[in-house]
């Protein structure tokens, strides 16, 4: 019968109360500290450790549970008192570490690159920079934004425009559209028509890409005098209304404008006023209406025709522009009423804008003559208008389309 024999411990010379060791082959323990291969390899201070580490969490003699707990509480105690001491030992100080100098080493030092300058191909001129090598003040502070930002907000431009179905009436609001497209923001286009909002105006303007206003006069034509009258004055009764702020301008569509005009509005305080040159009714000569002036003071008025020789200002209706608080807000300019500011359509052809100026400003006191001096022409009325031609209706003509076959072979 075959008889298996169990390898007896090398620490069998002390039993125990459970037949065996305190170290059981399976631990891990059991292998590094007493295998003879594991423990060679070892270095003997590294085995030292492992060995007193070892002795005072598992104590040999351990058949007594009070000594064993005695032995505990000590080793314990001792190991925190050896913690404590370690931790209170004054290995060094603030002191010492303000005391040290962190500065670098001198061969640490960055030297200034010297400067290759090549003047040919073959002959190159090396420039030592200078021992002594200054590094300019650097100073840090707050930086003045008035000084550096010269941002000054402008005037926003209100352009009011009477328009009607008419020939040439594309032409006129795409080439004064397309100006307007170049005068800086901020510009408010109010574009009013009679009795409907044609879908083709709307077109034209919305495709100029101008902030724009689509208003309708809602008018009895026979009764209309002058239709621009009352499509002005719808324009002025929205800006009251909703109080846009801003430099009124009357720009008719036929009308020739320079772009040096609607940069010169801006400056206009209350009331501006220039000369407009204008081709006569019998388009035989030209004649020029406006201000005279002395710097930006008006002191007279240009004037050819001994019919209007009767109004107090003479100025075509493109040849003035004011502010707009002047509708909605009497008492900044003191105006001794309070009524709307409207042109009248029951006085004579040519005094609309005299009439309307007199609700505006008392005398030329309250004018500003630009550009100073008055000595540019800075607009065109020239009347260009052909009244014999018709709209044509749907923009067909169909006899122009139809096609002739000539006979002859």
């Amino acid at each position: 019968m075959a008889s298996i024999r169990r390898t007896l411990s090398p620490y069998h010379d002390r039993p125990y109360q459970n037949g065996g060791n305190p170290f059981s082959v399976e631990s891990a323990s059991h292998k590094v500290l007493y295998n003879g291969k594991a423990s060679s390899t070892l270095p003997s201070f590294g085995l030292g450790i492992l060995k007193f580490f070892a002795g005072g969490l598992f104590p040999k003699n351990s058949r007594k549970g009070v000594n064993s707990w005695k032995k505990w509480i000590y080793r314990c105690s001792m190991f925190f008192s050896l913690g404590f001491l370690l931790g209170m030992a004054p290995f060094g100080g603030v002191e010492d570490v303000r005391r040290r100098d962190f500065s670098f080493d001198e061969s640490f030092v960055a030297k200034p690159v010297e400067i290759v300058k090549e003047e040919n191909v073959k002959n190159l001129v090396v420039e030592k920079p200078e021992e002594n090598f200054v590094v300019d003040k650097v100073e840090l502070g707050v930086v003045d934004v008035n000084k550096r930002f010269d941002f000054v907000p402008r005037k926003q431009l209100i352009v009011v425009t009477p328009t009607y179905n008419r020939a040439l009436q594309a032409y006129y609001l795409n080439r004064l559209g397309q100006l307007l497209r170049l005068v800086p923001p901020p510009l408010l286009w109010i574009v009013v028509e009679m009795n409907a909002a044609s879908l083709e105006t709307a077109d034209i303007v919305r495709k100029t890409g101008v902030m724009y206003r689509h208003l309708v006069t809602k008018k009895n034509l026979t009764d209309i005098k002058d239709r621009g009258v009352h499509q002005r004055n719808t324009a002025l009764e929205h800006i009251e209304r909703h109080k846009l702020d801003g430099i009124v301008y009357f720009a008719d569509d036929d009308n020739i404008y320079s772009l040096e005009l609607f940069e010169s509005l801006r400056a206009i305080s209350r009331f501006g006023t220039w000369p407009v040159a204008m081709l006569a009714q019998s388009k035989n000569k030209a004649i020029m209406e406006g201000p005279v002036c002395n710097g930006s003071g008006v002191i007279g008025w240009h004037t050819n025709e001994k019919s209007k020789r009767l109004r107090r200002f003479h100025v075509d209706m493109s040849g003035f522009a004011f502010n707009s608080t002047i509708l909605w807000d009497p008492k900044r300019w003191k105006r001794p009423t309070s009524d709307p500011i409207r042109q009248l359509d029951t006085v004579k052809e040519g005094f609309q804008e005299t009439t309307f100026i007199e609700q505006v400003v008392e005398d030329e006191s309250q004018m500003e003559g630009i550009p100073p001096g008055c000595s540019r022409i800075m607009n065109w009325h020239l009347h260009l208008e052909a009244r014999e031609v018709s709209y044509p209706r749907g923009w067909l003509l169909q006899k122009n389309l139809d096609v002739v076959i000539s006979n002859n072979s």
